[in-house]
């Protein structure tokens, strides 16, 4: 069916019959813009109003759908072609706008992915169910999309898209634990205790430690190593003040007061705002917190903090010897002669591995705690 054919030859008898396009279009009922639209060849009448314009113009539906007039002699010719015409124009016609819809519904559900991605933070049970839900709407939409496949051959495709679009989730699920440290969307096991929260995944687990509290952080389990038993366990943000991330402050000497500053700042206790002072000449150096000491004690925390930080500032600046910790309350004052003394193995945290052995696990015992803090501390 020849589009620009029969626009010209609607243009031509409406000029025939004294008609302007806004004329021809009030007679029925529609835009002139739909009239320009056929004579321009960019579609068709539909049919409701096909045999109603043929009258108007005096010409016959075959005429119309030939794009000329036609002769008695070809009359039965044409009529024939343009019934087949029609039928596989309304065919396409159909299928186009079907084809539109599915790819509407497919992108809807990736969508509904991305929302559930951007949206909803990684620890809700909607981020799962709106990401799978998408999916799922997704791949019905691809599987109509096949439109000349059999039934058989879609629902292989079907599988085949759901598969990769699923593997694809994990992926960027897992890429997002990894470089965000945040609990995964998938996950197939979630545990809750006291003070943790253990979600397991198909590629990695994650606990996540010193939950809703300031000092928590997350440890992403990549080759699912650990258990609730042997999991590192800090009451301090291990991510912040752990040995991983304060070993770049290791430094000879007490005097760069750059360095200082920024190991501080990652250390226990610098989260309720502090100021240092440095005597170079002495070697020493004296923290001032902004709060008072008994009233951040819950389970030993002040002594845990303090000792922890004592070790490991003495441990990374080779030349302090003396820190007082100053608070609203009380002040502690730590050399470094009596941690070498009283501290149990301080000549053996050489390094990362070792420092969390003779520190970092010592730091969850109660007695071990308290027996060391009265030793070292003044």
């Amino acid at each position: 069916m020849d589009q620009e054919k029969i626009g010209k030859f609607i243009a031509k008898v409406r000029k025939e019959q004294n008609l302007t396009q806004i004329e021809l279009a009030e007679k029925l009922g529609i835009t002139s813009k739909a009239v320009s639209k056929w004579e321009c060849g960019k579609g068709l009448p539909d049919a409701s109003i096909m045999i109603e314009l043929c009258n108007i113009l005096n010409i016959t539906v075959n005429d119309l759908l030939s794009g000329e007039r036609v002769n008695e002699e070809n009359y039965q010719k044409n009529l024939e072609k343009n019934i087949i015409d029609t039928i596989d124009y309304s065919d396409k016609k159909v299928s186009k706008k079907n084809k539109l819809i599915y790819q509407m519904i497919m992108f809807f559900g990736l969508g509904l992915i991305f929302i559930a991605f951007t949206i909803y933070p990684s620890d809700s049970s909607w981020a799962s169910i709106h990401s799978l839900l998408g999916l799922f709407i997704s791949t019905f939409g691809f599987i109509k999309l096949q439109l000349n496949k059999t039934n058989l051959k879609k629902f292989f495709l079907g599988i085949v898209y759901f598969a990769i679009g699923f593997i694809l989730l994990i992926f960027i699920d897992y890429s997002n634990v990894l470089l965000n440290k945040v609990p995964p969307r998938f996950s197939y096991y979630i545990k809750t205790s006291d003070n943790m929260i253990i979600y397991k995944s198909l590629l990695c687990n994650v606990y996540r430690i010193n939950r809703n509290t300031k000092n928590e952080y997350y440890i992403v389990d990549t080759k699912k190593a650990y258990n609730e038993e042997n999991i590192p366990i800090i009451p301090f943000n291990r991510d912040k003040s752990g040995i991983e991330n304060i070993i770049k402050f290791k430094n000879k000497y007490i005097g760069n007061n750059s360095n200082t500053s920024h190991l501080i700042d990652n250390l226990p206790l610098a989260e309720y705002g502090y100021v240092f002072e440095i005597d170079s000449t002495n070697l020493e150096l004296t923290i001032n917190y902004n709060i008072t000491d008994w009233y951040i004690n819950e389970n030993k925390y002040l002594e845990k903090a303090l000792l922890y930080n004592s070790v490991a500032i003495f441990y990374l600046i080779d030349n302090v010897n003396v820190i007082t910790f100053n608070f609203s309350g009380n002040k502690y004052l730590v050399d470094r002669k009596r941690v070498i003394e009283f501290y149990p193995n301080f000549n053996n945290i050489t390094n990362k591995d070792s420092f969390n052995k003779y520190l970092e696990n010592k730091i969850n015992d109660n007695n071990f705690v308290e027996k060391t803090f009265n030793k070292i501390f003044l």
